[in-house]
């Protein structure tokens, strides 16, 4: 690379440094709205704080810090920002300012969490008033992410020569593979996956796997990842942006007959998944008891030790300083003894898996990787990428960038780039590099077919066991419900978008629905039925609304209601989507976010219906091809044909 090129390079970074710092200067501002000034009760509501908890168990670790496990009411609202890794404080509200200490979340379920508290015994103010714990400001997460630039950066810099995943990532080199015959065939995968596996075993640097909704991305990548230990024994890391997509590639690596390594919390708690996490392989070993046995003398010892109170004389204070030398000398052998056993796991381990930022872990941030797969390489912020790839030889990315982008709270930092992803940059550099995975098995072919021709070049193909499916003899695949002219006019309340009676008209509509369905399907085998609004506002109007439809009620545990993002990555038998823009100066908002309602519009396996103001969405070519779509498969419909007369 010339001079130019390096400088061209290191301005990149520095680029991406500068939006990320927007990116943590809006998240910080959003954390204090949040936090300041506010009572424990409005934080829980804010999800951001678990208040009351109580203390169930207590264990001294390796550092002389202790874990606690906490329990909160099962009655209280599931919904909250907690993660696994998050920094997070232990308070109690006789003082809340006073009385509390920071620590950080090392295990996640419902109701309970274990954290590691930075302090070697529990507080006295702990047996004080009642105790919450709060969320803090995960700046870690950017301290990581910064670093990773700043060592890319530095990398290039000190690079005289040979060809880099970095080099091929940004564009100044082009991606090389090496011929060979095919190795890994699998009566499982079609030939554009059979295709996508081949290419990743070629590729030196670089592949990407472009996988549209229901085409079998997952599928492909662990049997990708089977091939190439296969051909070449070697530990390949296996990242993603989300918990939820990491356990999935987890257990589906695992069914294979990998020894994989989950760093991390799952996001789903189960005994399946639980058993491949580190902790939980490290709690198993042969090794384990011994631990176990040190930090109980260790911690007897501490208790020993804090009989002795500080005025008392020479003799006791020496006695003191021995007792906790000796407690420091036990929790180091086991520290010693636990390394060893993490080692061991590690080493052996096929597959590491975590979330992007997870791949700092102090566990494996030393580690070297032959490849890296990025899963869900859309939806990654870009600098978080950059932590795992600095650490591999080959890179491989897999996703689709038509579908939902990396949330970015600082608006100043997406228009400028921040929301452009990796995975965006390398398809537009390296097509050579890109398989596009064509046949999809998840929804007929009349639902996929606008998706296809808008977003894929109308190249996906319906499998034949998908393709011409219904749910019964007659019924119609597609819907779009047009309710111009009816008056259900969209509200706003500052924050978000709300419809009442375009809600009430498509429970209507699903009600009428249900009953034609419910001759043809038990309560045994009923079918599963998404709604999804784009405004978060509209969705808490259809929960509240749903109590009034008792055909709903009847069916509610089979009824999901949310909006677009939540529904990432999910699919239903029947999804209604109800598009709530609608007014006279014909305002679309965000629906203006196409890859939002390619999401949306992909989630149905076998029945969707669209419910939106055919005059306001117009305005957008997006809509009115839709509505023409709709039109020419005779499954456009005005409202007006369903109201009650």
């Amino acid at each position: 690379m010339n001079n130019s090129g390096i400088f061209a390079t290191m301005e990149y970074f520095k680029n991406l440094q500068r939006l990320l710092k927007l990116e943590r200067e809006e998240d910080m501002r959003s954390y204090k709205s949040l936090t300041e000034n506010t009572s424990a009760s409005d934080r829980r509501s804010n999800g951001i704080c678990w208040f009351p908890i109580a203390i169930r168990n207590t264990e001294i670790v390796r550092g002389d810090y202790i874990n606690v496990e906490l329990e909160r009411p099962s009655n209280q609202d599931i919904s909250h920002q907690f993660r696994f890794g998050s920094p997070v404080a232990l308070f109690s509200n006789h003082d809340p300012f006073a009385d509390r200490v920071d620590g950080t979340i090392t295990f996640l379920s419902t109701t309970r969490m274990k954290v590691t508290l930075l302090t070697e015994m529990l507080p006295d103010w702990s047996k004080q008033g009642r105790l919450g714990v709060d969320l803090l400001f995960d700046n870690n997460s950017y301290l990581e992410m910064e670093s990773a630039l700043k060592t890319a950066e530095q990398q290039l810099q000190d690079s005289t020569s040979g060809l880099s995943p970095i080099d091929v990532l940004l564009g100044n080199k082009k991606p090389t593979f090496h011929p060979q015959a095919q190795t890994y065939v699998n009566s499982r995968l079609n030939e554009q996956q059979q295709v996508a596996v081949d290419k990743i075993v070629a590729a030196n640097e670089l592949a990407i796997v472009h996988g549209p909704p229901g085409t079998g991305k997952t599928t492909t990548l662990i049997h990708a990842i089977h091939a190439l230990i296969k051909q070449q024994p070697q530990q390949i890391l296996v990242v993603a942006p989300s918990n939820t997509a990491v356990d999935l590639l987890t257990n589906k690596l695992a069914e294979l007959g990998l020894d994989v390594v989950r760093i991390g919390n799952p996001a789903r708690v189960s005994e399946k998944t639980m058993s491949l996490t580190l902790d939980s392989k490290i709690t198993n070993h042969t090794s384990f008891k011994e631990i176990k046995t040190l930090k109980k003398q260790a911690s007897e010892l501490k208790n020993m030790a804090h009989k002795y109170k500080r005025n008392f004389g020479r003799a006791e204070q020496e006695q003191r300083k021995a007792l906790f030398n000796e407690a420091h000398r036990i929790m180091k052998d086991a520290g010693n003894t636990e390394q060893y056993i993490i080692d061991q796991i590690l080493a052996s381990a096929n597959v590491i898996t975590a979330t992007l930022v997870g791949a700092s872990h102090h566990t494996i941030r030393n580690l070297e990787f032959k490849t890296l797969v990025i899963d869900e390489a859309g939806q990654a912020l870009e600098p978080a990428c950059w932590i795992p790839i600095l650490r591999a030889q080959k890179i491989i990315l897999a996703g689709d960038h038509n579908q939902l982008p990396p949330t970015i709270k600082s608006t100043e930092a997406a228009r400028l780039g921040l929301n452009t992803t990796l995975l965006e940059k390398c398809v537009e550099h390296h097509p050579e590099a890109v398989i596009l995975l064509q046949e999809q098995y998840r929804m007929h072919r009349s639902i996929m077919g606008y998706s296809s021709r808008v977003f894929y070049d109308d190249k996906l193909i319906a499998n034949a066991l998908v393709a011409d499916s219904l749910l019964f003899r007659g019924d119609v695949p597609l819907q779009f419900i047009d309710t111009a002219g009816c008056g259900y006019d969209d509200k706003s309340d500052g924050t978000s978008i709300s419809n009442p009676d375009e809600a009430a008209f498509l429970f209507r509509h699903l009600s009428a629905y249900i009953r034609e369905i419910e001759a043809r399907y038990s309560s045994d085998n009923f079918l599963s039925i998404g709604v999804i609004s784009p405004y978060q506002r509209q969705v808490a109007t259809l929960r509240e609304l749903l109590s009034g439809y008792p055909d709903l009620v009847a069916h509610a545990q089979h009824i999901a209601i949310n909006t677009i993002d939540s529904f990432q990555g999910q699919e239903r038998d029947i999804m209604y989507i109800g598009l709530t823009r609608s007014n006279a100066e014909r305002n679309v908002g965000f629906l203006a976010d196409l890859r939002r309602m390619n999401v949306a519009m992909t989630r149905a396996r076998k029945k969707l219906v669209v419910i939106g103001d055919g005059a306001t969405l117009s305005r957008l070519p997006f809509y009115a091809g839709f509505m023409a779509y709709a039109e020419g498969l005779e499954a456009y419909h005005s409202a007006w044909e369903f109201l009650e007369t």
